[in-house]
């Protein structure tokens, strides 16, 4: 055992030295972690982007429309008309920060702003998210205030407004008198040649609009930011990284005489092989932890199981520790082996989610991933972090990794000439 871990420290001594094995080991899965979760992760810090609302118009009418219209103007929302359950849905899911619901009547309070029930929106939201929801708010009661602005700066339109608060109030025994002399002094106010060349407007203080709240508990499958997808693309990468270069080192050592001299020692064939897969492994697991480090303290990664995720990379670490003895077979030489081991990969790598995340794959692409062991490691690294994969639900994918790796490794080890 002793020369098996004497072997294996050669070889993580001998890596840093070869600059490309060691870049495409640590620097280019971090690149990747990183630079997608930027990608994905929309506007950058100073670029406003419109808060993603479900509306759901129970109104339906023209007043409503309008009132939906200038909110969809202003650009601070983006509005996806919806049924009533399909925006909770949606809210639940966390694919949208709130449901607006325009409560009946809407439009027809627009006209009465200075009496009878102001006009209604019922906003639901994630109670977790107190502060996004007052910025809903906030905007709901600045849109309906420059909509009084803009109806009571036009002469005319007040003029019409307040005609027919005089007309339903005419029709309601109890309305009382005050009001009744309030809206003739306004109309008085509004036609006279000072206002509309000022454009001053007077009345008493009245509520724009009424929201209500409705708490929606969100529901949490999916990541919670960008790098919680990206971080698996860059382990998978750095899997990749350390199987190439140890499996490229094994034939390196092979063409130059190394693995002879080594078969001529006191060392069994296991014990320099096993050397060789040790070294691998500890390589693997380093730039996993590594990576897993600075995703939690710099990125906001956060596991939902630490167990699950241990269990994931583990498996994932026998998967490509064998595939690096089978890549170690594949040609004669090192550009021979290396060559032909990145023409097998490089595709496995794009239909099982190393370059692509496969939500956004077409189906066809999505069954043909179930041959590619890349695959099967990002499904049980995301099931670890986001997913929140059970341990049953965690067996299939970490189940297949490690006999893909102990396959490969004994079919590379019963191919691999030593002497």
């Amino acid at each position: 055992m002793n020369a098996v871990v004497v072997l294996a420290l050669k070889d993580l001594r001998l890596l840093p030295r070869v600059r490309m094995a060691l870049f495409f080991t640590i620097v280019f899965p971090v690149i990747v972690a990183v630079m997608f979760g930027y990608a994905f992760g929309g506007p950058g810090e100073g670029e406003a982007s419109a808060i993603r609302v479900a509306l759901v118009d129970e109104d339906a009418t023209d007043g409503s429309r309008a009132f939906v219209k200038r909110l969809h103007d202003s650009g601070q929302f983006d509005l996806a008309p919806m049924a009533r359950d399909e925006a909770e849905a949606a809210v639940r899911r966390g694919q949208r920060a709130a449901f607006l619901v325009l409560k009946p009547g809407f439009g027809a309070k627009s006209a009465r702003m200075f009496y009878g029930d102001p006009r209604e929106i019922e906003v639901g939201a994630d109670p977790s998210r107190k502060a996004e929801a007052g910025m809903i708010e906030g905007l709901l009661m600045k849109a309906a205030a420059e909509d009084m602005q803009r109806t009571l700066s036009d002469p005319k339109a007040s003029s019409d407004m307040v005609d027919q608060a005089l007309g339903d109030l005419r029709g309601d025994p109890n309305a009382p008198p005050e009001l009744g002399r309030f809206l003739g002094e306004l109309k008085a106010f509004v036609a006279s040649p000072a206002t509309q060349q000022s454009g001053e407007t007077a009345g008493p203080q009245w509520q724009p609009l009424k929201v209500t709240a409705a708490a929606v508990v969100r529901e949490r499958p999916g990541p919670a930011n960008p790098f919680e997808i990206t971080f698996p693309q860059g382990v998978l990468w750095a899997l990749l990284g350390c199987m190439m270069s140890f499996g490229v080192s094994l034939v390196s050592e092979r063409t130059r005489g190394t693995l002879v001299r080594l078969a001529m020692s006191p060392l069994s064939r296991a014990q320099i092989l096993g050397g060789k897969a040790l070294a691998c492994l500890a390589s693997m697991v380093a730039v996993q932890a590594l990576l897993y480090v600075l995703g939690f303290f710099v990125f906001g990664v956060r596991p939902a199981s630490w167990p699950l995720l241990v269990m994931a990379s583990l498996s994932a670490t026998v998967a490509f520790c064998g595939l690096m003895m089978l890549v170690a077979t594949l040609g004669t030489t090192e550009q021979a082996a290396s060559g032909t081991a990145w023409a097998i990969m490089m595709p496995l790598s794009m239909v099982g989610g190393g370059m692509v995340p496969q939500f956004l794959m077409p189906g066809w692409m999505l069954a043909l991933g179930n041959v590619s062991p890349v695959k099967w490691a990002i499904l049980a690294i995301e099931g670890a972090l986001w997913r929140g994969f059970t341990l049953a639900e965690m067996a299939l994918p970490c189940a297949i990794l490690v006999v893909v790796g102990l396959a490969c490794f004994a079919l590379g080890t019963r191919r691999l000439q030593v002497a």
